[in-house]
This record gives structure tokens, sequence and C-alpha cells, in this order.
């Protein structure tokens, strides 16, 4: 276990402590810490706050000519100096998380071989089948709370970019920190790289991948399975994040593991509580109940299917049938709408094959449907056209329109075309950030249905209860919180989520229902505090510098 608490004579001394980004304060070291620990030369003399430091970091960063150099630059801070790092992200978290993860961290993976600096986690190959137990164990800290792990199938809605997904749980796991206080030395980012069909990855020199094709079948399980098993073993306490796996694995992974590890999958059990918390939100404006509710579903992926999955629970736990709920969601797919006169439709989607005529074009489904709600989840981007959005305007007086695809280059559409095609009428929520919208006088601001508002305060509630596993109620629970948090200002201009800004307090809410909830349940054998709150806030990381002497 990293720890934060080492005597001065136990530290590193010299340029190791520089080179140590979980003990590395830089120009912050006072002149006493200095003498003692062999730093000086070393460094500048003038002795900086963290907040001098900050400030310094943030003009650095606004001089950036682009996206991707403000994000290789907070990389490198994070490399250097993880308390500045975290301290920079949390208090400027609004502006630095688009950078460093949704949408930027779409383009930094596409270019991950190219702007690839220093190596963070684990990176484990199909050729260390049989070996994934001492792989594990060269991980230099021994308590791990949470691991994100990915094999890079299907990044955000990119498709296949092989190991150059690493950027996915290390963004991730950047987030635990940022807006849960989870300790970053607790956390383990994990790349399991099983090959790639992506030929442009193949042909690229500078990629950081093995370029064969993927491994599929008993071959891929039977590796997976070694992980799994292996990581439960080397870190008994850890929650085991599933993350941009392909539509092929994923719900299957997840049904497969969900009852026998600490694990979930954030593509589809976050991606679910997030909606379902958006949809919640708005009945607040609409005045409709939640089974009042059509949703059509644009895109029939695990993530789609995961968020019509929750919203039959959440009926379920009003008192509807299963059936009931699930005749309130239609799907479109590749093939268009998904019908029970359709051939050989996948398990999933079997219990959303309603009676209906086959029809492709998305207007006159909706026409014929008539949906209350449209939820883009399809990485088809601008999909929703001005007639698609004027028409669910023209059959609601406040449609919902939810384009989450991400990155923004495949949201269904964007915040100015929803409110300016629906005359501002519409409840709007994207997956990729969009700035504040101006439309006959009035500011909409977009919600923006990250599942940041979800994973970070699930995990933290994870951690505190020790729950054996993460059960899909505890999402129900996490967006019914989610949805509460929302102030009747913010709904006002938009909003269907909490201001980002608030978002450690978010967390920190989330997480204590999550951990009444898995002591209700009966998940857990250990005891609580009383007070959760109190005990929460002694627990949690915050990133300050401590004072070495």
């Amino acid at each position: 276990m990293f720890d934060y608490k080492r005597r001065i004579d136990e530290l590193p001394k010299g340029s190791q402590i520089l080179h140590e980004p979980l003990l590395n304060k830089g120009s912050a070291f006072s002149l006493k810490e200095r003498d003692a620990l062999n730093l000086n030369g070393l460094l500048p003399p003038i002795v900086l706050t963290i907040e001098e430091q900050k400030k310094r970091i943030m003009k650095n960063f606004n001089n950036k000519h682009n996206d991707l150099e403000k994000y290789i630059f907070l990389i490198a801070l994070q490399d250097r100096n993880e308390t500045l790092f975290y301290k920079t992200v949390t208090d400027e978290i609004e502006t630095l998380m688009p950078i460093i993860y949704t949408p930027v961290v779409g383009e930094a993976c596409q270019k991950y071989g190219h702007i690839f600096r220093r190596p963070r986690g684990l990176y484990i190959s199909k050729n260390d089948q049989g070996n994934i137990k001492n792989i594990l164990k060269n991980w230099p800290n021994k308590k791990v709370d949470v691991i994100v792990v990915t094999d890079g199938e299907r990044i955000l809605g990119l498709g296949d970019l092989g190991s150059n997904g690493m950027g996915i749980p290390v963004g991730k796991l950047s987030l635990y920190t940022a807006c849960a206080g989870i300790d970053p030395a607790r956390c383990l980012p994990i790349m399991l790289d099983v090959g790639t069909e992506n030929e442009n990855l193949k042909s690229d020199p500078l990629y950081i991948g093995l370029t064969d094709g993927r491994i599929r079948g008993d071959d891929y399980d039977s590796f997976i399975d070694e992980f799994m098993e292996q990581a439960s073993l080397a870190f008994p306490d850890a929650i085991i994040q599933f993350e941009d796996f392909g539509n092929r694995n994923a719900s299957r992974l997840l049904e497969k593991y969900k009852n026998d590890y600490r694990m979930f999958n954030d593509d589809i059990q976050g991606t679910a509580a997030v909606a379902l918390a958006g949809l919640l939100s708005s009945q607040r404006i609409t005045k409709k109940k939640l089974a009042e509710e059509k949703i059509l579903f644009y895109g029939a992926g695990t993530a789609g299917i995961g968020i019509a999955n929750l919203y039959t629970s959440a009926l379920v736990e009003k008192g509807y049938s299963e059936g009931a709920a699930r005749k309130r969601c239609w799907f479109i797919d590749s093939k268009g709408l998904v019908t029970k006169g359709r051939k050989n439709l996948s398990n999933d989607k079997i219990p959303f094959a309603h009676d209906h005529d086959v029809r492709e074009d998305l207007c006159e489904i909706i026409e014929s449907i008539r949906p209350t709600a449209l939820i883009g989840i399809s990485g088809q981007g601008h999909a929703f056209s001005r007639d698609v959005l004027e028409l669910m305007a023209e059959i609601n007086d406040r449609p919902i329109v939810f384009a989450l695809s991400n990155p923004t280059s495949v949201s269904e559409c964007t915040a100015q075309q929803a409110y300016k095609w629906t005359k501002g009428r519409c409840l709007f929520a994207s997956g990729s950030p969009f700035g504040p919208v101006e439309l006959e006088g009035k500011t909409f601001i977009p919600g923006q249905g990250n599942n940041a508002y979800i994973f970070p305060g699930v995990g933290l509630g994870i951690v505190l209860s020790r729950s054996k596993i993460i059960s899909d109620d505890l999402f129900l629970s996490a967006a019914h919180t989610l949805s509460s948090l929302v102030s009747d200002e913010e709904l006002s201009n938009g909003q269907l989520y909490p201001s980002l800004s608030d978002i450690r307090s978010v967390s920190k809410t989330i997480a204590i229902s999550i951990a009444k909830k898995v002591i209700a349940s009966g998940l857990t054998n250990i005891a609580l505090p009383k007070n959760l709150e109190k005990y929460l806030d002694s627990i949690i990381y915050n990133p300050e510098y401590r004072d070495y002497i």
C-alpha cells in the first residue's frame, strides 16, 4: 500500500522524490523540507503555495493552441505532480473535465501511440495468458480500491482502438479522484490487449499494441476468466469496472460475472442510471408520471438496452409488471424498428420487440409510435435532423431529446439544433458538453448526461460499504438520488442534472445512499458509523500538500 505518511527519513531523497508524482510538491517544498530531502539547488529558490502553482498551470493551459495540446499538458502534470493535478482539476472541473475525459479523450485515444510519453497502469496482453498473476504482482501499490479495465474494442463512439484505448481507464480513474475523492494511489487502470481489427492501427508504426487480430470465442473467454480470477485475488477489495467493451461481449460478461465479483459495466449500468435520472428530472417539468413516457431508442446496443432495463426496473418498483413497462420502450437498430416479426433478433432485443409493421425511416416511426422521449445512443452523428426534431415538438408540448452518443462528432444533434428546431420546448441532454444556447431572449443551459454523475459516487459508496457485489438496484438508487439533487433554478434553465461544479457534493450524497442501500440489502458484513457523512469526510482524498516536517 502506498503510504503518504512515511517519516521524512523514509522518503526518497533528492531528485528521486521529484520523480514520484504522489509525493512531489515541486516548488511548494518548504525550505526546511528542501534541507531534509537534499533538494537544495534542485529547485528554484522561491517557495510557492499550491494556489500559486495552480495559477501558473491554468495560465499555461489557456495558452495552448488546441484541445489535444491541453490534454497532453494536463497528463504531463499528472505524471509529475498528482496533488497539483487533482487540485487543479477539482477546482476547475467544468473547464477541465471535457479535456481529461469526453470529448477530448476520444481524440487522445485515436492518437495515443503518437502522444505516448509515460506508461500508466498495467498492460496485460493475450500473450500473458497463464502469467496474469505475476503481471498483477508488478503493480507497486498493493491496496487498490478501483480497477477500470478495457479491451479497447468500442472506445466511446469511435470503435476498435486497441491498446490506444488505455486513455479511457486513465481518464475514468482521474474522475473517480476528482469527483469523489478516491485516493489516486488506490486506482489501477488496466488495458487488456487481445489484438485489434483496426487496419489503420495495424499499419501505424507508432501503434503501441499487438497488431494481430482479436482473439474470440473460448480463447477470449478463458483469458478474461483468468484476469477476473487473478485480479480479485490480488486486489480483493477492489471494484472492477468494465469500460468500452464491444457489444458482443459487454452485456454477456456483465451477466457472467456480476453475481460472483464486485464488478459493473459503466457503459451499461452507469449510462442507464444517468439517463433515468434525466427522465426523472424531466417529470418535474412535464408533470407526467414515469409510466406515461413512451421512449424511442435510436440505437439498440448494450447502452440503450441497459437504459430500457433500468427504466423497466423503476416501473416494477412502482408496481407495474415487466411486460407493461417494456411496452413503453421501442428500439431502432441498423435494420429499422425492432418488431416481433423480425427474424434473428438478439436475446436482449426480444423483450422490447413489439407488434408493429416494419419501418426504417425515423420520421415515419415517430409519426406512428408517437414517443414522448427520443434517446440517441447510436454513435451516428447528426441522426436527429430538423424534420425529426420538429416532428417531436409537433406531437409533444415538451419533447424529451437525449443525444447521448459521444464524443461530440457522433452526437445525434447539437444543443443549438435541439432547442432551435423545437422552438425552445425540448428537454435536452447530451453525452458530450455543449455551451449555453440563446434563443428568443432566453438562455438554455444544456444538461450533460455524463456518467461522471454516477460512477464516482457509486464507486465511493461501494468502497465505503464493501458490498460483496454491485447489484442492479444500486444504480436505480443512484438515479433517484441524482435527480433529487437538481434545483428548481437549474430546471428553469433547462438543466436536468446538477451543476458540474457541485459534483463532489453530488458524489458524496450518492455514495451515502448506496452505502445505506447495501446495508439494507444485506450485501455487506461490515458495520458502518452512524454518521456516514462525517466518516466519509474523514477518509476521502483531498488534493492538498502534506507537511513532511
